[in-house]
């Protein structure tokens, strides 16, 4: 019996460990590499997604400042040739800080300006909407920065070359995005990235939506520092940033551009998402 005993114990043991592994993975788990390996997405977060059709958490509610595809407060710099598709507005500062071009802008984008200076004849002075949209855009941030994640510090940082599910994550990092990034998940779902330092994605990277994701139901949010996103790169979303947004050389974007600061552009394609 002894015998036997002795070797069942070492099966025993082995088949308890590779149990809590297989448990491990499916979970997810809330920190560490999240269970996965890169091809495979995160297991999805809390929540229902967008009006409980969905998954992962619920989304922000940008209010008015939705209605702009570039949102800033210091200045809107550029160097030409940019393509906005989306309303333009600028809160507080002069319009004569908004470096677009009428042209740069498609019909039926407009450049609303707190003062009546701006590029003419495209812009309009509208400050009290200008300030409506500020407010909401704050109002969404502080939302979103106060949301309960489902996962904390995964891959240090370094979420290149990953698949996430749709959920709330949160670094108390900055985050780099080397390679691609893909998205996975359906037209409900939402994905909430709270970043607490830099958000930083490598020239040539594209996030990738999988399985119907669309980019307005994906948000960045950034605490403290900047957003850079490299030269040709191709991003996805919605970014709401403390501080500025720097777009380099031929980057893209569908999404939006929602800063507290400056946006400055260089020779970029901005898209706004369908409502």
């Amino acid at each position: 019996m002894n015998g036997s005993a002795s070797v069942f114990r070492p099966l025993l043991m082995w088949s308890v460990a590779l149990l809590l592994a297989a448990i491990v993975a499916a979970c997810g788990g809330a920190g560490g590499d999240g269970g996965t390996d890169p091809g495979q997405p995160t297991a999805p977060g809390a929540g229902t997604g967008v009006g409980g059709a969905g998954r992962g958490p619920a989304p922000l509610d940008l209010q008015t400042a939705g209605d702009f595809v570039i949102l800033a407060q210091t200045a809107i710099t550029n160097i030409q040739t940019s393509k906005v598709a989306g309303d333009v507005g600028l809160n507080l500062a002069s319009g004569i800080f908004i470096g677009l071009t009428c042209a740069e802008v498609a019909l039926p984008g407009v450049m609303h300006t707190f003062d009546t200076a701006g590029p003419s004849p495209c812009s309009v002075k509208n400050a009290d909407r200008l300030t409506n949209a500020a407010n909401d855009a704050i109002a969404a941030w502080i939302d979103g920065i106060a949301r309960t994640p489902d996962y904390s510090e995964l891959w240090a940082g370094n979420i290149g070359g990953r698949n996430l599910g749709p959920a709330t994550y949160k670094w108390s990092t900055s985050v780099q995005v080397p390679a691609n990034l893909t998205l996975t998940g359906g037209p409900n779902d939402v994905w909430i990235f709270l970043i607490e330092d830099d958000l930083i994605v490598s020239s040539g990277v594209q996030i990738i939506l999988a399985g119907g994701a669309l980019p307005q139901n994906v948000y960045w949010l950034t605490v403290i520092d900047a957003v850079e996103l490299g030269a040709n790169s191709q991003f996805k979303g919605v970014i709401l940033a403390e501080t500025e947004i720097v777009m380099r050389t031929g980057a893209s974007i569908d999404g939006r551009l929602l800063a507290t600061n400056a946006v400055n552009l260089n020779a970029n394609r901005v898209t706004q998402p369908a409502p």
